[in-house]
């Protein structure tokens, strides 16, 4: 039986009668938008993370977009961000017209927090921490370097739902989290959905505003804003789903442990965590210098893969007009190149497990 990348479906099972007896529970409310479960789930997840506000949107991109546009941040700004971070995070950054600047990730996959400074010019005003793959930043650089410099401070956490630095958890260092539940995430809905967090009840305030048409009170809009409500039914599920997050987390864990412990072979360099964090393995991500190679191998036994991520926003074509090359971020390129996420999901067997780790240790690289 061929092994996915990810299975939502066995997450689901796990738990599949609380879901229907919520979404059940919804549609015969009579209320779909911003109502009670909003009100609730944003309660509880502001709880979770150890945040005062959160505020539901419908997505990661719109919270990051929201973000940077609500902190005045646009055309002939900078901001710092890793290299390597997905697309996603880049647009967020340039759609008001402000411009990325990448720094190098570092051994964890993260932001080279100690490259930062060598970035700053008058030009920046905000660093967005991206959380990679369920691994944290080192926060404590990042904000010392913002403070020093008098910078905003982004968090995306859209792959890192309830993992810490320094036992803190990560979204709650900055000036604002930004999360997405896109169903595979940790505490991923059953569609589109996302959140920000912060401790700035005036920030707060604007963001509920400005995701509904820039209207506190109907008819009366006080900001062009947007249509980005976070909706009644994706905010049951994700009340439902944020219960057994913890759980989630550690059958993850537990899974990323036989992968550290059990895969050896030489060809293979497998994740670290930093010290003072901790990791929800959104993803498991081995480096290989015969990444494609060990790719199709693992295809041709059954065992399906993902690259996270096979082109550099640098050198996408979306912003080429940022006038990038090949070899600008060599370490960026090399990790783009080498990456390989392993099958990681809630519900995933130990027969599966097995399977992977020894197809893992049987790959050997053409000529070797």
């Amino acid at each position: 039986m061929f092994i996915m990348p990810n299975n939502l479906g066995r997450q689901y099972s796990l738990n599949a009668a609380e879901y229907e007896q919520k979404a059940v529970e919804v549609l015969r409310s009579g209320w779909y938008i911003l109502g009670n479960e909003v009100k609730s789930f944003e309660q509880e997840w502001a709880e979770y993370v150890g945040a005062k506000y959160c505020v539901g949107l419908a997505s990661g991109l719109d919270a990051l977009k929201i973000s940077f546009e609500l902190l005045g941040i646009g055309e002939g700004d900078e901001v710092i961000v890793c290299g390597n971070a997905y697309i996603a995070c880049v647009m967020g950054i340039t759609v008001k017209g402000a411009t990325p600047v990448f720094v190098e990730p570092d051994q964890y996959d993260n932001i080279d927090a100690d490259q930062i400074e060598a970035h700053i010019t008058p030009n920046t005003k905000a660093i967005l921490a991206v959380h990679l793959y369920g691994q944290a930043c080192d926060m404590t650089k990042i904000m010392a370097i913002a403070k020093k410099y008098g910078l905003r401070v982004v968090e995306d956490c859209a792959q890192s739902h309830g993992n810490h630095w320094q036992g803190k958890t990560v979204g709650t260092f900055g000036d604002i989290g930004c999360f997405s539940f896109y169903p595979s995430k940790g505490c991923g809905a059953f569609g589109d959905a996302g959140c920000i967090v912060t401790d700035n009840e005036e920030l707060a305030q604007k963001f509920r505003i400005f995701r509904n048409y820039g209207s506190e009170k109907r008819y009366h809009n006080q900001m062009i804003g947007s249509n980005s409500r976070l909706d009644e039914l994706q905010a049951g599920l994700l009340r439902v789903k944020l219960k057994h997050l913890d759980d989630f987390n550690e059958e993850r864990c537990r899974i990323a442990d036989r992968y550290l412990n059990e895969i050896k072979n030489p060809a293979v360099r497998l994740p670290q965590i930093r010290p003072g964090a901790d990791s929800t393995w959104h993803q498991f991500v081995i480096h290989c210098d015969h990444r494609d190679a060990l790719q199709k191998y693992l295809e041709a036994n059954e065992i399906g893969t993902l690259i996270h991520y096979p082109i550099p926003p640098h050198l996408s074509e979306a912003y080429a007009y940022l006038g990038k090359k090949p070899g600008d971020y060599p370490v960026t390129e090399r990790y783009a190149a080498e990456v390989l996420s392993l099958p990681m999901y809630n519900g995933m067997t130990k027969e599966e497990q097995d399977r992977v780790i020894d197809c893992i240790n049987r790959f050997r690289p053409e000529g070797e």
